[in-house]
């Protein structure tokens, strides 16, 4: 039988993951999330930041990060100043200081660009979860485990699955750029 749940769950985390995307990019405004997707080449693999380090923000421009090994405190720095992010961290023995300068009108303009290609990145994410959905249903009729009525109402279900999805990732890009624009 099929099951579209399985498909509102493939949507629910392709959304996530998008909401998470957009929390990491830099906003004028000190953000530990800021620093999520960067990956530091340690102890032989990939590792995120805030395994190797406690992540504060004690200012609203400045975020602290505290390397708990001192060996790891200048691949976190090198890792940091490649990433594109834009910003220059400030080494204080163990503590990596970021400084989180304000954003030009060029920056902002780059970023607004950037959040609407995670937004249609994500929604066609979502489309390809809803074809794959049309695409079961289509081999479920043919081997006739449901009928064509039922086929018919599990699209209509997906469809307004992925119409929701959709108006969430417009909403979620609009909102990111308020914020972007306003700060």
């Amino acid at each position: 039988m099929f099951k579209e749940d399985l498909y509102k769950q493939k949507m629910t985390k392709t959304f996530d993951v998008f909401v998470k995307e957009l929390g990491s990019l830099r906003t004028g405004r000190a953000n530990a999330s800021m620093l999520d997707l960067i990956k530091v080449d340690v102890y032989g693999q990939k590792m995120p930041i805030n395994q190797l380090a406690t992540i504060t923000t004690p200012e609203p421009r400045v975020i602290n990060i505290q390397v708990w090994d001192s060996n790891n405190v200048a691949l976190v720095d090198s890792t940091i100043k490649k990433s594109d992010l834009g910003l220059n961290p400030q080494i204080d023995g163990q503590l990596i200081r970021l400084p989180i300068p304000d954003l030009s009108e060029e920056r902002r303009m780059e970023i607004k660009k950037v959040i609407k290609t995670m937004g249609e990145k994500c929604k066609v994410s979502i489309r390809n979860i809803r074809r794959e959905g049309n695409d079961e249903l289509k081999k479920i009729l043919k081997s006739k485990e449901i009928s064509e009525d039922d086929e018919k109402k599990f699209e209509k279900i997906i469809q307004t699955y992925t119409d929701n999805f959709v108006k969430k990732v417009d909403e979620k890009v609009i909102i990111k750029e308020k914020e972007i624009m306003t700060i």
